[in-house]
């Protein structure tokens, strides 16, 4: 796919150069110069403009990729410039990047299809992360239920899938299970790795390395959290 970033700060620098490791075409645009020097040779374009300008911003192709990305953050009246020239010039699919409640409420007002909230999303992982106390990932579906990955409890090392009861005891619904593996890589050297089982037979037994997968209601995972 094809993308345009506008703002290559932190959020805007990082988001060009994974995007381009995965094989997708970046166009990259920015005010600073010292900016686009550092991400030209890992993106296919980079421009020094200013995009608040609408005759400087009319020099990107935006009527010709996939999606233009506004992860400009530090500036908020240039944000809100930058989304209203794009709308302007009828670029069909906008994502841009919220810093906070009153960003994301002016944004919304635009109709874009997807707003950006990296720092309230960060936060969220560090509190999940905190009230766990382990290593979790979880992806949010709405403000109760959210799908939450994580290392089986040692206490469960050994059980079969159909002994874990989370269902009934803790109102969870077990998605997935991850199985870590030994391999050996080209140089002899010993590494894990993780496979997805998708069948869970109830007579498959749980070994240590597993992750699980599950869906519930936040609360309902801090319950459990709590008993084990």
């Amino acid at each position: 796919m094809k993308y345009i970033i506008i703002g290559l700060g932190n959020y805007g620098h990082v988001l060009a150069e994974e995007l381009s490791a995965l094989g997708h075409e970046i166009i990259g645009a920015d005010i600073s110069d010292s900016r686009v020097d550092s991400i030209k040779d890992k993106v296919a374009t980079a421009f020094v403009i200013d995009a608040t300008d609408e005759q400087s911003l009319s020099v990107l192709p935006l009527n010709s990729v996939d999606i233009v990305i506004v992860a400009i953050g530090e500036n908020f009246g240039a944000s809100i410039r930058v989304v209203a020239l794009l709308k302007q010039k009828k670029v069909s699919r906008i994502f841009a990047r919220a810093i906070d409640a009153v960003h994301k409420a002016v944004l919304e007002a635009f109709d874009l299809e997807r707003i950006l909230t990296p720092e309230e999303d960060a936060a969220r992982s560090l509190v999940q992360l905190l009230d766990f106390g382990t290593n979790m990932e979880g992806f949010r579906i709405d403000q109760d239920y959210y799908v939450v990955k994580f290392t089986v409890p040692k206490k469960f090392v050994g059980y079969f899938v159909s002994e874990l009861n989370l269902d009934e005891e803790f109102h969870l619904k077990m998605i997935g299970l991850k199985r870590a593996n030994k391999v050996t890589n080209c140089l002899g050297i010993s590494l894990t790795e993780l496979h997805v089982k998708n069948e869970l037979p109830g007579n498959e037994k749980v070994e240590e390395g597993d992750e699980l997968v599950c869906y519930g209601r936040y609360r309902d995972f801090q319950t459990f959290w709590k008993a084990i």
